[in-house]
């Protein structure tokens, strides 16, 4: 066997791919000398330079594993590579220290007004007092997102005797007190914090979520950190608020669009920037390239790679049974994350029915993934959904039965927060997904990603149509509506599936309706 190199790579990772299989390092490829050399290899190693398209992985007609070294796989076509059965590996974690000191040398180089004054002296202006600075030591720090990367960043800052806060509803509330940190909600987190840090990926849910809004409810004298990834703090709002004086300042790594050269949020004097430098150590660059290296070695000698970004191959007949019901646990492991409030206590999975007879690893993995999918920074898969969830302190049990309620296989998660529970099933009917219980409903919804508004009421005459009243008046078409019931005139749910998302104002109106105990507005 043999493997690939046409991105640079450290040299250690290479040596340590060498120690066990042959390794051609080959870089700046043209299209045709790639294509034509690909299918001579078993491995294929790559950075964000290369483009690992499905043509690309066609042509590798040996290939059993491609790595990323680095983080993300945004460059390879991983449904093309999980359809040939080729496995796809990532180095998430060589990074990490790297990205926190990186985190706490922007907060200093903020607070001391280094980089300004570093600027200043060396046009020769001597200017010691409009320069001062403020210390660190007994500020808050907020930390949005206490993964991998902000649990880091989070025991470096104790080291400067600093108070920690964060938000994160994914983590539990042992695994924060067990590294100093207490959790609260957001609005908290905003109106607490001195120096406010940023660790969660760039998701449809985390795009812009800090904003206008949100720099209203910081304090004047707060400063906004992110090393995470551009456009979770949106930059237009960012400058204004910086203009109007609604927080102090600003460290930035990353942009929304990279290279950032002539944004005026870079010419503010309040501003602090590095061009995306936050991984850029040479210890890290080691640590990824090795850690890549021991997953292409683990998965051409057969055995599993910790960090796959696609599920591993598995047996034809339990592919069959429970590759729809692994796809669909991910839509019920979503949705609990969108009817949960609160922080996450437990989950709770059962499968009932004939498919509580398989390896139910896969479905759970997925569960696991759907729940973590708006805020985990990691690709949650078979291989390591046990190692995520531990990481974040979850607490997940599994149940089987034989005996399923209404259908012949069914999986249900339940979701226990400090605010309450939630339940969601679902099953496949006629090869197609279906939500099929929510709370103490029976329902019956196919997911299509739409949007829909749930809402518990009394079952009596007219809410149908108050509901219907302020969405017609506010243009929002509603192209199909469920009621599940308990009893007639008794509790009630509602389903409104509708074409656009609710804005805030009309989704107060609708909250405002008299009988409607519970409005939530989701996507499914």
């Amino acid at each position: 066997m043999a493997v690939l190199v046409v991105d640079p790579i450290a040299a250690d990772g290479v040596d340590a791919l060498a120690r066990h299989t042959p390794v051609d390092v080959r870089l700046g490829l043209s299209r045709e000398a790639f294509f034509e050399l690909i299918p001579g290899y078993e491995g294929l190693v790559v950075r964000s330079e290369t483009k690992v398209t499905a043509d690309v992985i066609r042509a590798g007609t040996k290939l059993q594993v491609i790595g990323r070294a680095g983080v993300g796989v945004d460059n390879i076509d991983v449904d093309a590579a999980t359809a040939r059965g080729i496995v796809v590996v990532n180095a998430p974690a060589g990074n990490t220290i790297a990205v926190a000191e990186h985190t706490l040398g922007l907060i200093i180089a903020a607070a001391r007004n280094i980089p300004q004054a570093s600027a200043a002296l060396r046009e020769g202006r001597w200017e010691r007092s409009k320069f001062m600075g403020v210390e660190i030591h007994g500020k808050t720090l907020g930390v949005l997102g206490l993964g991998r990367i902000g649990t880091e960043v989070a025991k470096r800052a104790l080291g400067f005797e600093m108070r920690l806060i964060a938000h994160d509803p994914y983590v539990s509330q042992e695994h924060a007190s067990r590294i100093g940190v207490g959790l609260v909600d957001f609005d908290t987190l905003l109106a607490e914090s001195d120096f406010l840090t940023i660790h969660v990926p760039a998701t449809p849910q985390t795009d812009g979520v800090i904003g206008k809004t949100e720099f209203t409810r910081m304090k004047p004298t707060a400063w906004i950190v992110n090393c995470s990834r551009g456009g979770i703090v949106d930059e237009d709002a960012l400058l204004d608020a910086l203009d109007l004086g609604a927080i102090a300042g600003a460290a930035l790594d990353v942009f929304r669009e990279e290279p950032a050269t002539n944004l005026a949020l870079l010419r503010h004097p309040r501003i602090v920037t590095t061009p995306h430098l936050a991984a850029s150590t040479v210890e890290a660059q080691v640590n990824v390239a090795v850690e890549l290296a021991e997953q292409i070695v683990a998965v051409l000698e057969g055995r599993p790679a910790a960090f796959a970004v696609n599920a591993p191959a598995v047996s034809a007949e339990t592919a069959r049974v429970l590759t729809p019901y692994a796809q669909m646990a991910q839509v019920l492991g979503n949705l609990a994350t969108q009817l949960a409030e609160g922080q996450l206590r437990r989950v709770e999975i059962t499968y009932s029915g004939e498919i509580a007879e398989y390896d139910t690893a896969a479905p759970r993995a997925a569960v696991i993934r759907g729940l973590l999918q708006p805020i985990s920074e990691e690709t949650v898969t078979l291989v390591n959904a046990t190692i995520v969830a531990r990481n974040r302190g979850l607490n997940i049990t599994e149940r089987k039965s034989g005996e399923t309620e209404n259908y012949a296989n069914l999986i249900t998660v339940r979701v226990e927060t400090d605010r309450g529970r939630s339940l969601v099933g679902g099953t496949i009917i006629a090869a197609e997904p279906h939500i099929v219980r929510i709370d103490d409903y029976w329902v019956s919804v196919v997911p299509t990603g739409g949007y829909v508004l749930l809402t518990h009421h009394t079952d009596q005459p007219g809410m149908i149509g108050r509901l219907g009243t302020i969405l017609g008046e506010n243009d929002i078409n509603i192209s199909a509506m469920q009621v599940g019931r308990e009893r007639p005139r008794g509790p009630a749910l509602m389903l409104s599936f509708v074409d656009d998302p609710i804005p805030p104002k009309v989704f107060k109106r609708i909250r405002e309706i008299p009988g409607f105990e519970y409005v939530k507005a989701v996507r499914i």
